[in-house]
Parts: structure tokens; sequence; C-alpha cells
């Protein structure tokens, strides 16, 4: 029993990083209409998808550098690392003077976001063992999907306390209640680097690097000896295997894993869920919600997005990886196509607009939210996971930034229906790759996968 509150303290703290991540990348949706009114840019969409999306750039810098960080300093030294640009992005944000200078700390903020998006699921795969593994990679998922949550509540309490009863009125200027939302970041970013000095390293990553006494040592702390020998034996002879380089990874055996990985990463990206994240009051706005109201149903995305992932915990390791996928994409296209023929209508209902778009986000929230990161944590032998999941975070945060900055111009000389028509077409071929090419990954220890 102490062995699995261990584990779960562990999972937890990493899942710290995916709470960050979630965080950051959604605070700016509450941030944005004051951002833009603030900086003149109403009539600028370019820019203003400059906004949102200089963030996800960042990330795709992150996810670069995430692999070799992972192999180089440690899983937990990376995780440190984050947690120190975390905290400096969102000092640095809040108190930002210029434009330019705000942008240049949401650079630093993605960048965080994209090393903590691809090392703090693979540390909780990495230390997990093998009958909950699925499910404690997708609490880092559920993290994720916390840290949005909290984020738009507390953008939503801001703007309560600010705008309505002026509580907050005297710290920052009217037009800048966003210095505000933004800077709220640091508490969870220094409780991150608090709880990071109590747990160890990866016992992998210190086979890797030839520790195979604290590797055994910490490999006993989270199972009993008979799992520990075993889990022992499988890293052993993945350690006595040839070096991998990343050129490996496009060849046999590794092509297949790396382009499943490769597909779900930029796939689940393409289904626009972080338009409905990042620019969800902007949307609501367009359809002729107020701000507050927009706030409220941003809210109302935000609770759907955690209860649906707590139905993957509940499911990914019993029902599998496969008919999750299956049964969400079905209904994010359906979802997409509903959403688009709301906004071709010119009297559409409010209230179908508002299902709709919960509806997309709690099939997203189950399949294509959690799936794609477990899967790409176990696909991949150890030598080179680091390397794959990096390559993998940086393709998932490079279609992210093509959408986000792409989005506005979409909706402005698009419309909106043929925008969502257009993301909906980018589902259809995820049925075909997780029913004929993906492998069932439930159950299989990580070292023993199909890949290696």
């Amino acid at each position: 029993m102490r062995q699995k509150y261990y584990i779960f303290f562990l999972a937890v703290v990493a899942a710290l990083g995916g709470f960050l991540f979630g965080f950051d990348t959604a605070v700016i949706s509450g941030a944005l209409s004051p951002l833009i009114r603030y900086y003149g840019l109403e009539s600028q969409p370019l820019w203003q998808g400059w906004l949102v999306s200089s963030v996800v750039l960042g990330c795709v810098l992150g996810a670069l550098a995430s692999g070799l960080l992972a192999d180089k300093s440690g899983r937990k030294g990376a995780m440190i690392v984050t947690g120190i640009l975390f905290l400096t992005s969102s000092l640095g944000a809040a108190f930002s003077t210029t434009f330019n200078i705000f942008i240049g700390f949401r650079l630093v903020a993605g960048v965080a976001v994209g090393i903590a998006a691809m090392v703090s699921p693979l540390y909780i795969a990495e230390v997990s063992p093998v009958a909950i593994r699925g499910r404690l990679v997708a609490l880092n998922q559920f993290a994720l999907t916390l840290g949005i949550l909290i984020a738009y509540i507390s953008n939503h309490l801001v703007d309560r306390i600010y705008v309505q009863d002026g509580s907050l009125a005297g710290l920052v200027e009217a037009t800048e209640i966003w210095r505000i939302m933004l800077g709220i970041a640091v508490i969870p970013s220094l409780l991150f680097l608090v709880l990071l000095l109590f747990v160890p390293e990866s016992p992998r990553f210190l086979a890797l690097q030839g520790k195979e006494e604290r590797a055994k040592s910490i490999l006993s702390r989270l199972n009993d000896d008979q799992t520990a020998l075993v889990e022992w034996n499988t890293i052993s002879q993945t350690l006595n295997a040839k070096d991998i380089t990343l050129r490996n990874l496009f060849k046999p055996p590794l092509g297949k894993s790396t382009f499943i990985a490769l597909y779900l990463a930029i796939f689940s990206q393409l289904s626009g869920i972080d338009l409905v994240l990042h620019y969800g009051p902007i949307i609501l706005e367009k359809a002729g919600f107020s701000f507050a109201d927009s706030l409220l149903g941003q809210l109302s995305f935000g609770i759907v997005l955690v209860l649906f992932t707590i139905l993957a915990l509940w499911k990914v390791d019993t029902l599998g990886r496969k008919p999750l996928l299956l049964l969400g994409n079905a209904g994010i296209f359906l979802m997409l196509i509903l959403i688009g023929y709301f906004f071709r209508e010119a009297s559409f209902s409010e209230i179908g607009l508002l299902t709709a778009i919960s509806a997309f986000v709690a099939f997203f929230a189950f399949s294509m939210g959690p799936i794609p990161w477990i899967v790409m944590s176990e696909i991949f032998p150890a030598k080179v996971r680091g390397q794959a999941m990096a390559l993998a975070t940086f393709s998932l945060f490079s279609a992210n930034w093509l959408v986000a900055q792409l989005f506005p111009l979409g909706m402005e000389y698009w419309g909106g229906h043929r925008t969502f028509w257009l993301l909906a077409l980018f589902t259809l071929p995820t049925f075909w790759l997780v029913w004929k090419i993906m492998p069932e990954t439930k159950g299989k220890v990580l070292e023993s996968q199909l890949s290696h």
C-alpha cells in the first residue's frame, strides 16, 4: 500500500508540469480580449493570432530541446528547468511594458510547456507499474485539463472581482486586467519547484547512465521484489542492445511506431481543440455573447474537459487505447460538422452552439487528448524514448502553432462554418490509422513493445 501511495505521489508531482502546461496555454483565452484592446489590435487578425500562437511557437522550440535535455540532464532535471521557466515567464508577462516584451515572455512560457509536455508523461511512464501505467500517464492529461479549468475559473473570478466588484481595481489600470490573470501562474510554478526536491530520478534514465545500483534501488521502492527483478531484466536487455540514432526512428523496426506517434501528435491538434481552449471567448463573442457570458461559456468547456478526462483515467487500462480513440474520433467529427452548421445559420441557437462545442470537448477529452501521449510513451525503447517523444511533441506543437496562427484569418475570410468543416475533414484518416495500423499497448511492459 505504501508503494502505491509513493508512486501516486511521484505521478502527481510530475503531473504538475501538465497542470502548468494547461494553465499557461489556457489563461490567454480570458486575457485575449483585454490584450487586444490594450494593444489596439481590434482590426488586425494576424497580430491577434500572434498573441496566441507565440506561446505555441515557444512550445515548438521547447519540444525540440526536450529530448536532448531529458537525455543529458535527466527527467527530473528537465522538469526542474521547466519549473524555473514557468516562474520566469509568469512574472515577466505580468510586468511586461511593451508588446514585444510580452511576446518574448510568452515564448519563454511556450518553451517551458514544450519541455513539460514531453518530460512529464515520460517520467510517469518510466516509474509506473504496468497494470496502472495508462491511468497514471493519463493523470498528466487530467492535470493539464485541470490547469485549463483553473485558468478559466481564475479568469472569471478576476473579471468579476476586478470589473464588477472593483476589489482589485487598485492593482493595475482598468485596461490591464490581463496582468493579474497571467501573474497568478507564479503560485503553481513555485509549488512545482518545491515538490520536485522530493522525487527521485527515473530508474530507466539512471540505468542508461550506468548507475545500476541506484536504478535497482528505486525500482525496489516502486515494485515488489519479483516485479522489480522482471523490470530490471527487461531494462537490461535494452541496455545491451546497440545504440539507436534519430535516423533509425524512420527505418524498420521503429518506422511504424514513429509514423503512429507523429500522426497522433499532429492530428490531435488538427481536430481544433486548442481553438476552443484558446479562442473560446472570442468564438462566443463573434457568435453574439457578451465578454462576461463568453467567460462563463469557456468555464463550462473547462468543466466538461476535466470530467471526461476522468472517464479516460477510469477506462484506459480496462477498455484499452484503441476503443477510446475510435469512439472519441467519431464524436469529434460529428460535433465539428454541427458547430460549422450553427455558424452557417444566421438565426442559430446559442444553447445549441454551446452544447455542440461542449460535446466536442467531451469527445476529445477521453480520446485524442490523453491517448496520443500514452501511446507515444509506450511504443519506443528506452534508449530512444526521449528523442522519439521529443520529435512527436515537436510535431504536435508545430501543428498547434499553424492552426492557432491561421484560425483568426480563417474566421475572418472563410467564415466559421467552412473553418470548422475543414477541421472535420482532418479527423477522417484517423479511423483508418487506429483500426488498421496502431497496436493495442494496454498491459504491456515498456521494453516489450512490438517496435523493438
